[in-house]
């Protein structure tokens, strides 16, 4: 199976094209076509073959001919337009095998992702306060808001390769890259406040999230962090694991949540999330409710725009082994006509005879 492929590039949310695929039949060698005409050539330009044939002459050989019952030989007889074509159709199907008939089938697309995007979720205990509230008006907790939005932000960054990394004492990795945007959300619905313990590592989270990314990767590379404290549990500062960040080309964007009066080791560490997306030329967010978080992913949807590049081709089918198959019995079949038309037309000329003289008369008799 031979392929051919080819790449566009089309913006995620403009206009895309898709064609029905229909089956085709092409030729990879459409040019020996051209040969059609070379028999007939050959045969215009060529002197004919000469046939030598041993024969005696004497002068008697016109009776001898008539004893026989036979006609004057001639070893070049003419074809039979049945013949002709026969032999035009089997060169026909040699020249379309040679030419290497195909089946171009639809094409088949698949998309590479040209974005990592790592998503960094805390689960520390205060993330279980309800103080947001869903479409439904129902007051509901950080954690269960936070899930809703990016349950809808995820499904609206196909082309991206998505991973999850949920933090509370540690940092954790709750999903691997993937394109497989359905299992990321199902791992997200999956967490749960405390799970990962009920402090905050978020320079921690940045420091295992800047290690999962490919070094020689052609595709950007995009951190969204998200959390409703300060760091209290971290052996890496913040600031620090975003600057490690930088040197490999990431770029970060922190979401806080919550109410930044809160006091004590839940305190919202604004300066500190300012700070490490500034550092990485990403931008800081704050969100008070579910609306405010609703429109921040908005507003990253449309900064972080994603390019999908689709790679296609269109699978090719040999079919040769037809054409070359049809000159096969069309050859069979010439054959078999001529070998029955010789059997059928043999003179008894051809069999063992015996031819004398009749004494009495003088004329050449054959043999009983």
């Amino acid at each position: 199976m031979d392929h051919s492929a080819s790449i566009h590039f089309a913006k995620f949310g403009g206009f895309q094209h898709h064609q029905r695929g229909t089956i085709m039949l092409t030729f990879a060698y459409a040019w020996c076509f051209f040969l059609l005409p070379l028999p007939w050539l050959v045969r215009l330009f060529l002197p004919p073959k000469q046939r030598h044939q041993v024969s005696v002459q004497v002068p008697f050989g016109d009776r001898l001919q008539q004893v026989l019952g036979g006609k004057h030989s001639n070893s070049t007889q003419p074809q039979t337009w049945p013949r002709r074509v026969l032999s035009v159709a089997i060169w026909v199907c040699v020249l379309t095998a040679v030419a290497r008939p195909q089946w171009l089938e639809p094409p088949i697309t698949k998309e590479i992702p040209t974005r990592d995007l790592l998503l960094l979720v805390d689960l520390s205990g205060s993330m279980a306060q309800e103080d947001f509230k869903n479409d439904a008006g129902k007051k509901v907790s950080r954690l269960d808001a936070v899930k809703e939005v990016l349950d809808g932000f995820l499904a609206k960054r196909k082309g991206d390769r998505v991973g999850l990394v949920v933090f509370g004492d540690a940092a954790y990795l709750q999903a691997p890259f993937t394109t497989d945007l359905q299992l990321s959300q199902e791992l997200l619905g999956e967490c749960e406040v405390g799970m990962a313990g009920p402090r905050t590592a978020f320079g921690d989270a940045i420091g295992l999230g800047v290690n999962l990314f490919d070094e020689d990767t052609e595709r950007a590379k995009t951190i969204i962090a998200l959390t409703d404290g300060n760091d209290t549990k971290s052996k890496v500062p913040p600031v620090e694991a975003a600057r490690v960040a930088t040197q490999r080309d990431i770029k970060i964007y922190t979401v806080a949540i919550g109410d930044p009066t809160t006091v004590g080791e839940d305190k919202l560490d604004e300066q500190s999330l300012k700070d490490v997306a500034s550092e990485t030329g990403g931008k800081y967010f704050f969100a008070a409710d579910r609306e405010h978080l609703a429109g921040i992913y908005d507003e990253l949807d449309k900064i972080e725009t994603q390019t999908i590049q689709t790679i296609s081709h269109r699978p090719r089918t040999d079919i040769y082994y037809w054409p070359l198959l049809i000159a096969l019995l069309l050859s069979m079949f010439e054959k078999a006509i001529a070998t029955w038309r010789g059997r059928r037309h043999t003179t008894p000329a051809e069999q063992d005879r015996r031819i004398h003289v009749n004494p009495i008369t003088g004329e050449m008799e054959v043999a009983a």
